[in-house]
Formats: structure tokens, C-alpha cells, sequence
């Protein structure tokens, strides 16, 4: 069954989908009614059309500023930088931040050939400067591993003589977590990033 087959490999394709999910997701579409599968498709066809990037920070959108960059109450002083939209939604779970988010779309990888011009770094750059001394602090928070690394270090030696405070998210033990389960790297990160009570 060709057709069955064509749905299944689309499915496939979705991040953490694997061979059984997918077959689950293609049999629900095959008993689904004929209306469903039609506002399915129709919603895929919406999205697809009307979400597009936020022209300041480059979280998706739909029609001009995203509801963050749209909101006047952020402090504009204050950018957080993440790789993904999924890690500004993240954060934004959190209601511990208050400021604007850059997203970069990515991170520097030399292993993978991800250069920073191939994401929205100059995009960033171009942000800080244009605010002419009102950014007073950008949050890097790229994941923590050595394509972050890489990031944030670019970014800061990219940033250092336009904003006067870079900052990196803090990283180690997680809350609820036993210190014996954790990893060294994990251990030295906390050690080094501890604060004073």
C-alpha cells in the first residue's frame, strides 16, 4: 500500500517520531472522517502561511511582532538569547524573565560545518547596536554542550564592546536531584557557577 507507506515515511520525518509512532499516527489519519482529515490539512496549509519570523527577535510570528516583542511592558534592556523557539517557550514557563529574547536558530557547530554566519547572529549584532547603548545586558542561553560553548563564546567576543553586561545562564544540579547521580562535568559546572547565600 503505497499510499499508507508515503504517510508513514511523512511521519517519520517528525523529530522524536519513530517507526511504531509513526504507523499510529497514518492509522489514525486512515479512520479518521473525511472532515477531519480536511481540517488537518487545512491547518497545516494556515500555519504554513501565516507564521513566518518576528522581525526583531525571530520567534515565529504570525502577522508582524511576535506577543513578546509586541509587549510593553518587556524591558527592552534586557535580550536573552536561545537557540531555538522552543527554548524561549521554555523559559517563558518559567515567568522568571521579564526582558526580550533573540533566537539564533541554531548554534555554532565546526563539527557539523555550522558557521556563525549560517545563523542569526549578525541578526543579533545588528540589535545590539542599533539600540545605541540601551541594551545593558544580553543572557546567553545556548544548551550546555560544546556546540553552546562554542555559541556563547563567539557571541561574547561578537558583543563584548557593544553591551557593557554578557552574561551565561547558570547550569549544574537540578533541583530535587541527588548529587550522587550526577555526572563530574555536571558536579564542576554547579561548583564554579555557585552563589553566595
Amino acid at each position: 500500500m503505497k499510499a499508507l507507506e508515503k504517510i508513514i515515511g511523512i511521519f517519520r520525518r517528525f523529530p522524536g517520531v519513530g517507526p511504531k509512532q509513526a504507523e499510529r499516527f497514518a492509522m489514525y489519519v486512515v479512520k479518521a472522517s473525511p472532515g477531519e482529515v480536511e481540517s488537518m490539512v487545512e491547518a497545516l496549509r494556515e500555519v504554513k502561511a501565516l507564521v513566518k519570523y518576528c522581525p526583531d527577535c525571530y520567534n515565529y510570528a504570525e502577522g508582524g511582532l511576535c506577543p513578546i516583542c509586541a509587549d510593553q511592558s518587556r524591558d527592552r534592556s534586557l535580550i536573552c538569547v536561545v537557540e531555538r523557539p522552543q527554548d524561549l517557550a521554555a523559559i517563558e514557563k518559567a515567568k522568571s524573565f521579564s526582558g526580550v529574547y533573540h533566537v539564533l536558530h541554531g548554534a555554532v557547530s565546526p563539527v557539523a560545518g555550522v558557521s556563525p554566519d549560517q545563523i542569526r547572529m549578525k541578526e543579533l549584532l545588528d540589535r545590539v547596536r542599533a539600540s545605541d547603548g540601551a541594551v545593558k545586558e544580553v543572557i546567553i542561553a545556548t544548551n550546555p554542550d560544546a556546540d553552546g560553548e562554542a555559541t556563547a563564546m563567539y557571541l561574547t567576543r561578537l558583543l563584548k564592546p557593544y553591551v557593557e553586561g554578557i552574561t551565561r545562564i547558570a547550569y549544574g544540579v537540578p533541583l530535587g536531584g541527588d548529587i550522587d547521580y550526577m555526572d563530574e562535568v555536571t558536579l564542576g559546572y554547579a561548583l564554579k557557577g555557585r552563589i553566595k547565600i
